[in-house]
């Protein structure tokens, strides 16, 4: 029995210590399970996507396939922007040491072929996880094509080659600051490039493909996912390649002509639609190499030792060149504001044609001046009609006209002219003009902001905002939106996207238009812009020059800003052009008397000679200009000498002919040539034709025939432009080439011609 008990109390403690083994046994199973059931949900439910990202990234591979930019195309479908195939090299650290290549081979191969420094690749190849690190980006075939037989002769599995695209600028230059460019990703960084990068740009494409557990791809097409690149849209521009080369050759002229110091713009305007046919600036860069800065710039900046000196330098002459100064800088527009001064008191009937105006030169009668205000003649223009003061610039009259309007209609037309706001122009950087607060101009008791305003000085505007406010001044009296794209089609050449003409607003009626048109047309024919004038055609115009006020406040130096717009043809307006001209040098250093009229008006009229008939506009010329133009010389070689003397003498030429014989063997100038009438040509009759070097002459004052005999003299022949070549006070302003330059004989020189009588006129 004893024994029995001690039996039964033996085993309780056993099944007591298993029972409660069993249940911690149990705790713990559930507790890991737990934990197991925890990270199973973390791992297949919360962070699923994240470790299928994980296991896609380790068992394939993807590569990219650009879309290609959308091509931007001028108005006659000439391509400015284009995109081509290119190439882009990278190595693979990873393949590289699993197949044990060898690093420094590799290296020193890739740099003599792409011309990059060795030990970058050799850093590169540091990361020996890495499947993809880049080398070269956006290598031409030619390049392409070496590296390719270096990977295949030395059998290197780390280096790559993958397709890419890489945008060209067929035309360089040419509206740089209106195309804009792109970056190494291919986004656009400035104009047409940027601002319609969302349409351009397109979809890139991939191939994703699965790889062994070393990265080899398994080459089956099951295993192989496709992604087709879409590519970016096409852009129709309104930029016309022909009138932009015009505007340029004219305002580089000018700048070079002028010793204009700070550059300057120009923005030829279809009035009707507010179409933009040219937007030129001085400065400008390659749009094939954005980032080079002229050698002018970089002879300067090699000056500079310090590295952060000089790298601030070089960003800051690349925003320079990339600056599209006619819609981005402001200037004070000076007498070519005065067409919206007389477009307000002809539309309010405050004046017309025959109202009456006196300058004495200096008017003291404005409320709040403390000074008197001068007009740019001292000695005044005496009594004259709304038409005289117009083509005599006055500043007088116009300050009285503006004074009659009053500061508050004033301020309104401003505002209904759109010189408050930015025009809405499609380019990215457009500035706002700067005006006073209403509050302060319509004062009353202090006018002389609007009389200074009535005649264009101390607020600023935009080039941009200025054509547009003057092509409704001159258009039937409508506020154009300003556009530089006209269409943009899909990569299949669906439209998507079209831009009508624009009216912004009624601004002046359609009378009070004609009449400014007429008076404008009496400013170039009889006025201040009479170096505007083109022969054959009705040519309307505005001088502009003014100091610019903010910088003499704060420096106390004088800089000047000159400038004109012209227009035509007057009878019906079809086109504006407004050429501005920033800070030109002193009278003393350049010997040329500061003015738009003398200055910017020779260079505008030059521009409207060469795009009037080429969008079709026909001259009309009078008897007297036609005996004035000049002459396209004809092919006489082989003629009989007399025939030639005597077709030679209907087109108004004289003729030096060398040698005895009496057919012509040779002639100078070649066929073809555009000379001015009454130079003297040579005729060679069985003499071998003169050759060699001629020395160009001076001819900077001289009258037309004094600089055609004193060219003819040096072996030289001249063509002309600017003022028709009439009249005693015709002069030479400039010359295509410099005196003292080497030149064939038998060069043509091209010579701008100015009414000198204009000298004092803004």
């Amino acid at each position: 029995m004893a024994g029995s008990r001690k039996s039964a109390s033996g085993q309780r403690p056993n099944k007591t210590i298993l029972s409660r083994t069993l249940i911690l046994m149990l705790v713990c199973g559930v507790a890991a399970f737990s934990v197991l059931v925890v990270r199973l949900y973390q791992v297949m439910i919360r962070d699923h996507d994240y470790y299928q990202g994980l296991a896609v990234e380790q068992q394939t591979r993807e590569t990219k396939i650009s879309a290609s930019r959308g091509t931007i195309y001028d108005a006659n479908g000439n391509v400015l922007a284009m995109s081509a195939t290119a190439y882009n090299i990278f190595v693979s650290p990873y393949e590289l040491s699993h197949n044990n290549e060898d690093a420094e081979t590799v290296a020193k191969g890739l740099s003599e072929i792409l011309g990059v420094d060795e030990a970058k690749i050799l850093d590169k190849f540091k990361n020996s996880s890495s499947w993809y690190e880049t080398v070269a980006t956006k290598v031409e075939a030619d390049v392409a094509d070496k590296v390719r037989k270096f990977k295949t002769d030395g059998k290197y599995t780390s280096v790559h080659i993958e397709n890419d695209s890489k945008r060209y600028y067929p035309y360089s230059t040419l509206a740089s600051n209106v195309i804009g460019f792109v970056g190494t990703d291919n986004s656009g960084l400035e104009g047409l490039e940027a601002y319609y990068n969302s349409y351009l740009k397109g979809t890139d494409g991939s191939v994703v493909r699965l790889t062994t557990a070393n990265g080899t791809d398994l080459l089956y097409d099951n295993y192989q996912s496709y992604n087709d690149a879409v590519n970016g849209d096409d852009l129709k521009s309104t930029i016309d390649v022909t009138v932009e080369n015009i505007a340029e050759k004219y305002l580089d002229q000018a700048v070079k002509d002028n010793m204009i110091r700070s550059g300057g713009c120009c923005i030829v305007m279809n009035v009707k639609t507010g179409a933009i046919l040219a937007m030129a600036n001085a400065n400008g860069c390659d749009l094939n190499s954005p980032w080079t800065v002229s050698d002018d710039v970089q002879a300067e900046l090699s000056k500079i030792t310090d590295a952060t000196a000089y790298n601030k330098a070089l960003g800051e002459a690349q925003q320079k060149q990339w600056r599209n100064v006619a819609l981005a800088d402001t200037y004070e527009p000076g007498s070519v504001f005065k067409i919206i001064t007389m477009s307000m008191g002809l539309n309010e009937g405050i004046v017309n044609e025959n109202s009456s105006f006196y300058c004495g030169g200096t008017t003291s009668d404005i409320p709040g001046r403390d000074v008197p205000l001068h007009c740019w003649k001292d000695a005044g223009h005496g009594s004259q009609t709304l038409r005289q003061a117009a083509e005599n610039s006055c500043n007088i009259a116009f300050a009285h006209i503006g004074m009659q309007i009053g500061g508050a209609r004033f301020y309104d037309y401003v505002d209904s002219f759109g010189l408050f706001d930015k025009t809405g122009i499609d380019l990215g950087g457009e500035g706002g003009s700067i005006w006073w607060d209403r509050s302060v101009f319509v004062d009353p008791q202090n006018q002389s902001q609007l009389a200074s305003a009535s005649f264009g000085q101390t607020f600023n505007v935009t080039p941009i905002q200025m054509i547009s406010a003057v092509s409704a001044a001159v258009n039937g009296g409508k506020l154009m939106e300003p556009y530089v794209v006209s269409e943009i089609t899909d990569p299949s050449g669906n439209v998507v996207y079209s831009k009508e003409p624009t009216v912004v607003r009624q601004v002046v009626s359609e009378e009070t238009s004609k009449t400014v048109c007429s008076i404008l047309e009496s400013v170039v024919s009889e006025g201040t812009g009479k170096n505007a004038k083109v022969a054959g055609y009705r040519i309307g115009g505005k001088t502009g020059t003014t100091t610019k006020t903010s910088k003499e406040a704060e420096t106390g130096q004088k800089e000047y800003m000159v400038s004109f717009c012209g227009i035509a043809p007057m009878d019906d307006p079809e086109v504006a052009v407004l050429l501005v001209l920033d800070n030109p040098a002193p009278s003393s250093e350049s010997g040329i008397y500061i003015s738009g009229g003398v200055m910017a008006a020779p260079a505008v009229g030059g521009i409207l000679s060469e795009v009037l008939p080429y969008l079709g506009i026909q001259p009309e010329y009078s008897a007297e200009e036609l005996e004035n133009l000049d002459v396209t010389m004809p092919k006489v070689t082989g003629q009989t000498l007399e025939n030639a003397k005597t077709q030679l003498a209907a087109q108004g030429l004289e003729v030096r002919v060398v040698g005895e014989g009496t057919e012509v063997t040779d002639q100078l100038p070649a066929s073809g040539a555009s000379i001015a009438n009454g130079s003297k040509v040579i005729l060679y009759a069985g003499a071998e034709k003169e050759s060699g070097e001629a020395t160009v002459p001076g001819l900077n004052g001289l009258s037309v025939s004094a600089a055609r005999n004193t060219l003819s003299d040096a072996g030289l022949f001249m063509e002309t432009s600017g003022a028709p070549p009439t009249g005693s006070s015709i002069v030479v302003s400039s010359q295509s080439m410099a005196a003292g330059e080497k030149v064939e004989y038998g060069t043509v020189v091209r010579v701008t011609l100015v009414d000198s009588s204009n000298n004092g006129n803004y």
